[in-house]
């Protein structure tokens, strides 16, 4: 995967656009130290001054320097082309210098030094500045970072002096007036610099006010150096003087041949503190590159939500490449969300374009479409920038589109605008929210890094609450910066609840209003709005199309229309093919105008989509164990259409799908009273939970679903609930906890006389006493169990007993019994086709093999056990088998593929994060090393 790292801010480390952790403090100077001189050696001594410099060594500082290198080679497993190698007496890594970012400003600035092309030379230097996207190394401080930012800043400065000459002798004085001047005020001694200004001001027909700038810099120099004006700069006052011709404004370079015509100058100021997007910036650079080579119209749509940052990009990458359209920058705000207003007319934008080139007005033709002919003359053969923001749809923005190639628009809006896509050549550009580093250096950007450094628990809460959106950040910076001497603290506790984050969110105005923002998507949804109010309020992160269905009690194609429509306003997202989610902010703009519902009409809802978890999870956890009795569900809700999965292997990946959502719906029950549910919940997560090894979530669920038996006051569905939880528990080696549930289990059992749940009971309880290393207990319960099984002519249960005694058998030494029970329960097994039965009875007779020292048996044995644990999708027994299977390879001296076992049982472990399993696999593994 491709890797970008980042120094000219705070250091990160992004592989395939995502955000690495690259760990603390000194293990990020490493990264840096290393990153500053990529592809040469760093010495250890050298690396270990740059970390740590004048502060306190650690006692073994070589070591903990190895120790950083492993853990960064860990978090950069998976970029492509990087590595981290020691190299005689240090460290080398090694990187494309281009996906450095200070390596490549570099190489921008060489480049743009090295060309002739006036032209791209700025556009070289622009992109070169574009990479600072704050302070290098962020708030890192060691005198190593402090030299080398030092450093760095001097060559800023002085690129930044190259570009302002290249500007200069292409004619830009005019617009270098405002900046050169800001910057001779913070360095008023720099004589390079302040030539430059007499130069712009010259040019621009202020030659008194040039030479006022000489004679001040020269008293200056004088008072504080006792030093006269360099060579070079009294040279330029006295050409100034004598009017000398070749301080004259060259001509701008323009592609028309005719007479001068107006350059609108229409962009806004760029956005202060804008922050990220690297991706997107270069994004949009690539397509105007790729609409030169074709000699096409370059039409970019920025799409995304409100308060996303759709302007806030266009109007950045105008202004980073300002240079690129001499002829003028034409820009309107289309209103096409204005929750006070209704959208511009077309006409009326076009009329200001065409004042805006200073169109007479009477020869401007009445006709709609004679004005847009008029307008594409104007602007043909011209490199101009349009910028169309805020567009409603396709139909607005398509009469302010210019013909002609050397034109570039871009175009903002909550609307995907598949018109300009489909019929324009339009290229569909999504923003995302800011990852949590972008959102909160935006906020540095706004109120500063000691105020930020003040509170990190605050800021951190702030960020998260505001998910990444920058409207909500900035909203949240501007209410900050009103009260300089709050504390962050208490905004963070504004945010802590749902109910009054929006309120939160407000700095006072419209445009800072972020339920206003809102609003304008909102009342543009139309029929969608019903469906919009309604995710808002189901419970989960997420939804699928079927659920959708269920929830707003429509056919599935009706509701995909209007997920569709949703999805086209930036209202939701499908983050996967046929998953919907919020953005957390809209989700709760959502909620709040749910209750615009009657809450009759809530409640059906919300049991349509209750009813389709539980009713399709029944018909998935029936599938995936066919031979554990059903509940009885009775009709779903009218108008929830379950959909009941195709086999084992989709059951499996539904619930692997949709396990959040379920987990969220029983939540959402129990806190509204709807026990029934609640308990159905759990029971229809159980097989899922004990294949996948979720052990905790296992407990959880069915803690929650044994309240609900509770109160059902059902005696048979409360033994269900103990014993299942007492089998949880097992799992989690919680014993006492998990004796007492059984035991519960089976007084409730023999109370009603349910020799079934008698039976499964024992069951529960050998595997129990097994688990506490007492199999002569477990034995006996294994024993009780089958007689059951058999009075019931119950042949699954049987051969799950058979094989459970039979194990236990073997645990005691007493192999011939056991073998002869295991294979009594395989035929069983085979003749139910119960291939879960059958997988653990061949590990029960794989580890029989093992220890009377049939290893090739054993490994047969165990091969075919994993290929029947893995179709069935029951991980939390096939790392057992694993297990098993490295002690076996281990016995007959295959120590590769015994490591090889015991790491994929690590893995699953790690996963289940079953701790005991752990340890015994990592022993295992470190006699290996030995």
């Amino acid at each position: 995967m491709t890797v970008e790292f980042r120094l000219l801010d705070d250091i990160q480390a992004l592989i395939a656009g995502e955000t690495v952790d690259i760990g603390h403090t000194r293990q990020r100077t490493v990264l840096a130290a290393l990153l500053v001189d990529a592809n040469r050696v760093v010495p250890v001594d050298q690396l270990v001054d740059r970390v740590w410099g004048e502060h306190r060594l650690p006692a073994r500082p070589a070591n903990t320097v190895q120790t950083y290198i492993s853990l960064l080679r860990r978090a950069l497993a998976g970029a492509e082309d990087v590595t981290i190698a020691w190299r005689s007496n240090g460290y080398q890594l090694s990187v494309d210098p281009a996906a450095v970012d200070l390596h490549l400003y570099r190489d921008l600035i060489d480049r743009a030094r090295g060309t002739e092309d006036d032209a791209h030379a700025v556009s070289l230097f622009k992109r070169a500045f574009g990479l600072w996207r704050g302070q290098p190394f962020g708030v890192l401080d060691t005198s190593w970072l402090t030299s080398v930012r030092a450093a760095l800043e001097e060559e800023r400065y002085n690129a930044q002096l190259d570009l302002t000459d290249v500007q200069l002798r292409s004619g830009h004085h005019a617009e270098l007036l405002t900046e050169l001047s800001d910057r001779v005020a913070l360095h008023p001694l720099d004589e390079r610099l302040t030539g430059q200004l007499m130069l712009a001001l010259y040019r621009s027909g202020r030659q008194a006010d040039a030479l006022r700038h000489y004679e001040r810099i020269r008293r200056r120099l004088v008072d504080e150096l006792g030093a006269d004006p360099s060579q070079p700069l009294r040279s330029l006052h006295q050409r100034m003087l004598a009017a000398h011709p070749d301080l004259a404004a060259p001509e701008r370079r323009t592609t028309t041949s005719t007479a001068p015509a107006p350059m609108p100058r229409q962009l806004p100021a760029p956005p202060r503190t804008f922050t990220g997007r690297a991706r997107e910036l270069a994004e949009l650079s690539a397509a105007l590159d790729a609409a030169g080579r074709d000699g096409t119209v370059m039409i970019s749509v920025i799409g995304g939500a409100g308060g996303v940052g759709k302007t806030w990009l266009a109007l950045h990458w105008a202004h980073q490449n300002i240079d690129r359209f001499p002829d003028g920058q034409l820009y309107v705000n289309l209103r096409g969300f204005d929750p006070t207003a209704a959208p511009m007319p077309a006409a009326v934008a076009l009329r200001g374009f065409l004042d805006a080139f200073q169109v007479d007005p009477g020869a401007i033709p009445a006709d709609p479409d004679a004005q847009a002919g008029l307008y594409r003359s104007l602007v043909a053969g011209k490199r101009v920038l349009v910028v169309l923001d805020n567009a409603h749809d396709s139909a607005q923005a398509v009469p302010l589109l210019p013909g002609s190639p050397l034109c570039t628009v871009l175009v903002t809006s909550r609307h995907q605008l598949p018109g300009l896509v489909a019929g324009h050549d339009a290229r569909p550009l999504t923003l995302d929210v800011l990852d949590p580093p972008d959102a909160r250096e935006l906020l540095v950007r706004h109120l500063g890094h000691h105020r930020l450094a003040a509170e990190p628990d605050a800021v951190a809460e702030l960020v998260a609450c505001c998910a990444g959106l920058p409207l909500a950040l900035s909203i949240l910076a501007a209410r900050a910066a009103s009260h300089p001497t709050f504390p962050l603290a208490v905004l963070a506790k504004e945010l802590r609840l749902d109910c009054d984050r929006l309120n939160a969110l407000n700095a006072g105005e419209l445009s800072t209003n972020l339920r206003a923002v809102f609003a304008g998507s909102y009342y543009a949804l139309g029929t969608a709005a019903a469906l919009f109010e309604l995710l808002g309020s189901a419970p989960g992160p997420d939804i699928s199309l079927p659920a959708a269905a269920s929830l707003a009690g429509l056919p599935p194609p009706a509701t995909l229309d209007l997920l569709n429509r949703l999805e086209r306003a930036h209202l939701v997202q499908q983050h996967r093919p046929g998953r919907y989610r919020m953005h957390d902010l809209i989700r709760l703009h959502a909620t709040e105008q749910s209750h615009r519902h009657p809450p009759a009409t809530l409640d059906a809802a919300h049991r349509r989509l209750i009813d389709f978890y539980v009713h399709t999870a029944a018909a998935g956890d029936h599938l995936l164990e066919p031979y554990r009795p059903r509940v009885e569900l009775g009709q779903p809700e009218p108008g929830c259409v379950p959909l009941p999965p195709a086999g084992p292997t989709a059951a499996t990946e539904w619930f692997t799908a949709e396990h959040p959502c379920l987990l969220a719906a029983q939540e959402w029950a129990n806190d509204r009273g709807w026990d029934t549910a609640v308990w159905r919940l759990a029971w229809t997560l159980h097989t899922f939970h004990r294949r996948q090894g979720h052990l905790h979530l296992q407990i959880t669920t069915w803690q929650v679903g044994l309240g609900a038996a509770r109160r059902l006051g059902e005696h048979t569905i409360e033994a269900q609930a103990h014993r299942w939880l007492g089998d949880a528990f097992t799992r989690a080696q919680r014993h006492s906890e998990a004796h007492d549930h059984l035991q519960r289990a089976l007084t409730l059992a023999e109370q009603s006389n349910d020799v079934q749940g008698q039976a499964h009971t024992h069951h529960a309880l050998a595997w129990a006493w097994e688990l506490r290393g007492d199999d002569h207990h477990a034995l006996l319960h294994a024993t009780h169990a089958l007689r059951l099984y058999q009075l019931l002519a119950d042949p699954v249960g049987e051969a799950r007993a058979l094989n459970q005694a039979g194990w236990h058998h073997a645990r005691l030494g007493d192999y011939a019994s056991a073998r002869s029970l295991c294979e009594q329960a395989l035929v069983l097994n085979r003749r139910q086709r119960d291939l879960d039965g059958e997988a653990a009875t061949g590990d029960s007779l794989g580890y029989i093999a093992h220890q009377t020292g049939r290893h090739t048996d054993a490994l047969r044995l165990y091969r075919h056990t994993l290929t029947l644990f893995r179709r069935v999708g029951n991980t939390y027994q096939e790392a057992d088998t694993l297990d098993r299977l490295g002690q076996t390879h281990l016995a007959l001296g295959r120590h590769a593929e015994a490591r090889h076992a015991w790491s994929q049982a690590l893995e699953l472990y790690h996963a289940q994060r079953r701790t005991d399993d752990i340890g015994r696999v990592r022993q295992h593994l470190a006699r290996l090393d030995c």
